[in-house]
């Protein structure tokens, strides 16, 4: 997930500044490996990104959450020359133009597009004729670039929501099933579609990991027999992870992960997977100081000596909330 450019907001007056900034963003998690300064960037586009009007200045910019100087001086140089000599920088050098490009590649990290970049594999088109070096993920990511690359729209989104629900229920009508990640938080568009299912029958007291294979195995095969499914990456007994097709105009191949998660554990699963990651680190600190362990299995609450106890009983989102003491919030206000 996050592969590509932020562009979710359609109408963003400050789309250029988040572009450069998650341009740093990725530079930072590729190539220079750090992963801090990666999410102070993020941070910082994504204050941006929900601002309704123009950021005028590096001094009003520094006002906002997520932005330090630094950053400020660096809005303050794009905002008065149109560009930053950092990134252009950056630019100039092959191999970071080079790793940034092939760690767009579903299933190739930073590590092994470095590795790629120093045995002289520097386009897409290199990297197709070297396929003996990719793992099946990879070359499914090679072989669907293009597509991976698209975003999808919401209203494809509800299509592969529908066809999903509608092929489970008449497998079985106990299957619950949340579409999550910025298309639960009300995105006009996605990179890709995150799945999480439960069923009733399945805990995680449940040791029969027969039953879980075959809960989430019948749904895929279910969903490869009606042509939705149309590549596996991979299926475990908890995880799908493949390709996606809603027959329409475009008729894209998309991403499509599926979870499935413990019937008890399931909300702490939907508010994990449905994020922001920034909103989830928020709510773990908040959990610590009301002397709780957040993640995206369970709320526990710490003994004394800081260790998590008994999980909490939780049956929907709002129990979270309720239970830390916070007023409960839309996935729509999730976007931080």
């Amino acid at each position: 997930m996050g592969k590509r450019k932020a562009s979710d907001n359609a109408g963003n007056p400050n789309q250029d500044l988040c572009d450069f900034l998650m341009e740093l963003a990725n530079y930072e998690r590729n190539v220079s490996k750090n992963i801090y300064k990666y999410n102070a960037y993020r941070k910082a586009s994504s204050t941006l990104s929900a601002l309704p009007q123009r950021v005028e200045s590096g001094k009003a910019a520094r006002k906002l959450p997520g932005i330090g100087e630094k950053i400020a001086k660096k809005i303050d140089e794009f905002l008065n020359t149109g560009k930053l000599r950092k990134l252009e920088d950056i630019n100039k050098d092959e191999s970071n133009v080079a790793i940034n490009l092939l760690t767009r590649i579903s299933g190739i990290g930073p590590a092994k597009a470095k590795e790629l970049v120093d045995s002289g594999i520097k386009t897409i088109d290199d990297l197709k004729k070297h396929q003996d070096k990719l793992n099946h993920h990879q070359k499914i990511g090679l072989k669907y670039f293009k597509d991976f690359e698209e975003r999808i729209p919401r209203e494809e989104i509800q299509q592969s929501e529908k066809i999903m629900k509608d092929a489970i229920m008449k497998l079985d009508k106990g299957y619950i099933l949340t579409v999550c990640g910025s298309y639960r938080r009300g995105k006009a568009e996605s990179g890709d579609i995150d799945v999480l299912l439960t069923h009733p029958t399945y805990t995680s007291k449940d040791k029969d990991s027969k039953k879980k294979v075959s809960l989430l195995k019948n749904v895929v095969e279910c969903l490869q027999k009606k042509n939705f499914i149309v590549d596996t990456i991979s299926l475990g007994p908890t995880k799908f992870m493949g390709v996606c097709q809603v027959p329409n105009d475009h008729m894209l191949c998309r991403r499509l992960d599926i979870r499935l998660a413990p019937y008890d554990q399931y909300y702490c699963a939907v508010l994990y997977f449905t994020g922001s990651d920034l909103f989830n680190k928020n709510m773990r600190a908040h959990a610590l100081e009301k002397k709780y362990t957040l993640n995206e299995y369970t709320l526990r609450r710490l003994t004394p000596e800081g260790v998590p106890g008994e999980a909490e009983e939780i049956t929907s989102e709002e129990d979270i909330f309720r239970i830390l003491e916070l007023p409960y919030k839309e996935p729509k206000d999730r976007d931080i």
